[in-house]
């Protein structure tokens, strides 16, 4: 979804900064110490950044993004999904089970296919060379989920799997749940009318 893909992106760049910031930083301390040394006493540093400056710094320090790589790496990935998905259906409707059944089981195979792969840290790997090909299907949904549960288990149940499991899938579901609200509703009122 483009929450998860923003999500991401921004998940990318703010680390990259930070690591960026964190070696700049670390790197000039004895230099800046020095500069800043006045009759024995050290003035505190306040580091300010212009926004013009900050998108100069994070510019610099991102990765070039070699589309040639990156797209058909994101369509094969994701077409490759759909062809598993197409694959489970085209199973489920074999052993006699309904088209529109078969539509669900394949979804929640799918999805507990990618909560197992993420479980188990392979998803995360596929996603770092197919990019939005993982999280465009319904497996980056599962992905989406999973990963902010594996992440805070260690703070808990309550407080940390069950306060941040859907830090990134939330948005997703709750405008989800509105547009399908306002869907409906138009469509009630275009059947009325």
């Amino acid at each position: 979804s483009d929450a998860a893909i923003s999500f991401s992106l921004f998940k990318a760049v703010f680390r990259g900064t930070l690591q960026f910031l964190f070696t700049e930083i670390s790197a000039n301390i004895p230099t800046i110490r020095a500069d800043n040394m006045r009759n024995g006493h050290e003035r505190k540093l306040r580091m300010k950044l212009t926004e013009k400056e900050y998108g100069k710094l994070a510019k610099k320090r991102s990765p070039d993004t070699k589309m040639y790589k990156t797209v058909p790496a994101a369509f094969a990935v994701g077409g490759l999904i759909c062809c598993i998905g197409q694959l489970l259906t085209n199973i489920y409707k074999a052993t006699g089970i309904e088209a529109e059944t078969a539509g669900t089981l394949t979804s929640v195979t799918l999805v507990f296919i990618s909560a197992v792969l993420t479980g188990f840290g392979i998803y995360d790997k596929i996603a770092k060379r197919a990019g939005a090909g993982t999280l465009v299907p319904i497996t980056g949904f599962a992905n989406a989920v999973v990963s902010p549960a594996l992440e805070f288990k260690t703070e808990g149940y309550v407080l940390g799997v069950g306060a941040k499991i859907f830090i990134i899938a939330g948005p997703v579901i709750v405008y989800g749940l509105a547009a399908s609200a306002l869907y409906g509703l138009i469509l009630f009122i275009s059947r009325a009318v």
